[in-house]
């Protein structure tokens, strides 16, 4: 009975506590107080609240011990004894500092005193109420006289008892507060040096701008996972960089792509506002050569729209399923109208059906095509040829070319790079169309594969997933 009461004692004592430390938490939560100002809060708080746990505790601790000292020494000799005597029994008010005894029958019924208004208990909370209040402890029990049982309540003055314990919990609480003094700047200083990494992170970020992109963290003095923050924000700023200096790039191979022909058209206008209104001659050049480098453009903002659709994930695909070989003889028949400077020989010795955008499968083949058209000198020969191998269906355009150098085949799907040996004004292009044939390939989870070789050839490969 002893410890349930002191349990619910602590429940009832905590409860403030834990109603505070909540209100706190919160209110933390919503101001905008500093990292270091919460943390050092937070373990001051921790602190307050075990030294208020400790003295309770130790207090507690001495109730019981007493309680249960006094119970094994005295209430059991003086319950035995009143037993013994009853109903003749005499309480002396001096002994064993006994404020009063009630007896009641089975029904609860007083019968010592006969005129008590008391009720017999044993419930918790009134024992509580009474240890509080009245400083008395009232210990309850049963006995038999006769064949009837009868139940007793006996009231002690623990004023005693209770003010030891309180002396008890007050001197560990002066000694908590001592302790406090000297652990408030401990924690202050803990904690504005566990946030001092977090600060200079703060202030190296703040600096970062597009002219200073490849500035980048120092993690000699981080630990744990400020150490990993910062790895992981150096190699989220190492990507970011990478990306911007390819963008740059991008944007300055395309405006030097579309610096070309607007400098031809411009200077074309100037010709046919000067002289050539009236010469026929002048005119006709001058109007071919802005045709055509019109529709240069046109071709290059096509791609570079391509591209940009790509990057942002909105290039839609209408794929469909239908056999490789019906756009693989529609490439062969229209390669053999355009191309009659090379010796052009087509082997499809598989078929398969495919799930594919069939119009952008068959660009991306064209792309290849048109490459070893230009890239191989007349009366060479190309080849492409169609078979199964694995779980692909394999496309082959092979050439006997200039070919490509080996520093260049890690470079030839990025945009806009054209080797040296292909910038000639005769050969033209933009360095825009094997991107595009990389993009269409992936986009159908296939690969594209190249081998070459100087002054021997090149051979591309494409590899789709077929049904």
């Amino acid at each position: 009975m002893i410890k349930s009461l002191l349990r619910v004692l602590l429940n009832i004592f905590l409860y403030p506590f834990k109603f505070v430390l909540r209100l706190i938490i919160k209110l933390l939560k919503r101001l905008k107080f500093s990292i270091a100002f919460k943390i050092s809060t937070s373990y001051l708080l921790i602190y307050v609240i075990i030294i208020l746990i400790v003295a309770f505790t130790t207090s507690a601790g001495y109730l019981i011990f007493e309680f249960e000292k006094f119970e094994n020494e005295t209430i059991i000799e003086d319950v035995e004894k009143i037993v013994q005597e009853f109903p003749n029994f005499v309480i002396k008010e001096d002994k064993h500092k006994i404020n009063s005894v009630e007896v009641y029958d089975e029904s609860l019924n007083s019968v010592y005193p006969l005129n008590n208004q008391k009720r017999y208990s044993d419930n918790i909370i009134v024992i509580i109420e009474k240890l509080i209040y009245n400083k008395e402890y009232i210990y309850s029990t049963s006995f038999y006289h006769g064949n009837s049982q009868y139940y007793m309540n006996i009231s002690y003055d623990a004023k005693a008892i209770i003010n030891d314990a309180v002396r008890i919990s007050f001197m560990v609480m002066v000694s908590g507060a001592i302790g406090l003094l000297i652990f408030i700047p401990i924690v202050s200083r803990t904690s504005y040096r566990m946030i001092g990494p977090i600060k200079n992170m703060t202030e190296i970020t703040k600096t970062i701008t597009v002219n200073n992109i490849n500035t980048r963290l120092d993690i000699k003095g981080t630990q744990d996972e400020l150490k990993e923050l910062s790895q992981t924000f150096n190699e989220m700023m190492d990507r970011i960089e990478e990306g911007y200096k390819t963008q740059q790039q991008f944007v300055s191979d395309a405006s030097h792509e579309l610096r070309t022909p607007i400098a031809v058209i411009k200077g074309y206008v100037n010709m046919l506002d000067r002289w050539g209104k009236d010469d026929r001659a002048v005119l006709e050049e001058s109007i071919a050569a802005i045709k055509n480098e019109t529709e240069n453009m046109q071709d290059l903002i096509e791609k570079l729209l391509f591209i940009a659709r790509s990057d942002k994930s909105t290039l839609i695909y209408t794929k469909e399923d239908f056999k490789i070989s019906s756009i693989l003889k529609e490439i062969e028949k229209e390669t053999k109208m355009i191309d009659s400077k090379h010796r052009l020989y087509f082997y499809f010795y598989d078929d398969a059906n495919i799930y594919a955008d069939k119009n952008r499968i068959k660009q991306a083949i064209r792309i290849l095509i048109d490459n070893a058209i230009k890239f191989t000198p007349q009366d060479g020969y190309i080849m492409v040829s169609g078979f199964i191998q694995d779980d692909y269906y394999v496309i082959k355009v092979e050439d006997t070319g200039i070919g490509i150098e080996k520093k260049d085949l890690e470079k030839i799907f990025e945009r806009l790079y054209r080797a040296e040996q292909s910038r000639s004004k005769e050969i033209g292009g933009h360095g825009l169309g094997l991107s595009i044939a990389k993009i269409i390939v992936l986009g159908h989870k296939g690969k594209i594969k190249v081998k070459s070789t100087v002054g021997k050839g090149s051979e591309f490969s494409v590899m789709l997933p077929y049904i």
